[in-house]
């Protein structure tokens, strides 16, 4: 992650003298992404993560640490956290907390094979079966994704840039998520909701770490996999979707369902899961919107011609590409 805040020698000298870590020998950023800031430490005992959290509270990093003890208890494959000599799994340096983390060799593949996507796919389905039962704590300090959570960002989205435009967007958002229709009673669990190439590990080929659990969050499991598949040509994406013309068939279900398929050879889905995978796909959408609310013109933009082009569609349709 991109560095924020700076640490001395002597800072992480401090830091590692409540951990039965080693001593410190050296520390080296590690630059890739956007959030929070993250040192590879070199200690007399090997190599550590050390993650400063530049935007969470408190509460948010316990629930990240407790989902990640609970992960590593049932031996998923997620860098472990270690505890200082207090017992203690989260630290506060400057008022913000932060988790020394295990080291975990590997590389970060922008493009996955086949194999590589099934693979990953399948710890995708082994997180969710382990966690259907998993009582989170903290759980009220985490963005718990669903319509409400959807719909409060959009609204401060919209008010923090005050114009014309964020109201008419707003307007649209608001009656979208008021079409969409996902009981209460689909399953939930932990999602790990961010399956960037950065937070996805592999060795030799095969599948090493899911990392960075920073959004997860107890959701609907079925979000993770409406997260993974696209049912889009692949030419129709964020820079060139406004070569297709509104009535265009834009759908290429092959490796949506292929991905589908992949899933539930590991977790298989209930009736309602399937019945409301279009709403849950529609809801990942929306809140690609959150995340670029500022981004185009309301009476046209990308994820709105996402959401028009699936209307035309149909939940029926969706259905019978994903599952017949």
């Amino acid at each position: 992650m991109a560095v924020k805040s700076n640490f001395s020698n002597d800072d992480f000298v401090s830091i590692l003298s409540n951990y039965d870590l080693g001593d410190f020998e050296a520390a080296q950023p590690l630059t890739n992404g956007t959030v929070q800031t993250n040192f590879l430490l070199q200690t007399g005992s090997g190599k550590y993560v050390f993650r400063y959290y530049e935007n969470r509270p408190l509460g948010s990093v316990l629930f990240e640490s407790n989902l990640i003890n609970y992960l590593t208890a049932k031996r998923y494959p997620c860098p472990a956290a270690f505890s200082n000599r207090d017992g203690e799994f989260v630290g506060l340096f400057a008022e913000k907390p932060y988790i020394i983390f295990e080291y975990v060799d590997g590389e970060h593949l922008e493009t996955l094979s086949d194999d590589q996507k099934s693979q990953l796919i399948h710890h995708v389905a082994e997180l969710h079966n382990i966690t259907q039962t998993y009582e989170p704590s903290y759980q009220e300090h985490r963005w718990n994704y669903d319509v409400d959570l959807c719909r409060t960002l959009a609204q401060e989205a919209a008010a923090k840039q005050a114009s014309r435009n964020a109201r008419y967007k707003l307007a649209w958002f608001e009656a979208e998520l008021s079409a969409l229709d996902l009981p209460d009673t689909l399953p939930k669990g932990i999602c790990h909701c961010d399956f960037h190439p950065s937070n996805v590990l592999f060795q030799n080929g095969v599948f090493k770490a899911l990392l960075d659990f920073d959004d997860a969050n107890y959701t609907f499991l079925s979000f993770d996999l409406a997260s993974l598949m696209n049912p889009f040509v692949p030419g129709f994406d964020w820079n060139s979707w406004f070569h297709f013309r509104p009535d265009e068939n834009v759908f290429d279900f092959t490796e949506a369902k292929s991905v589908a398929q992949a899933y539930m050879r590991h977790r298989p889905l209930t009736a309602d899961e399937k019945t409301h995978l279009f709403d849950m796909f529609k809801l990942t959408v929306m809140f690609d919107c959150v995340w670029y609310f500022a981004r185009g013109a309301a009476h046209d933009f990308f994820e709105k011609r996402k959401i028009d082009y699936l209307n035309q569609l149909g939940r029926s349709r969706f259905y019978h590409e994903i599952f017949d």
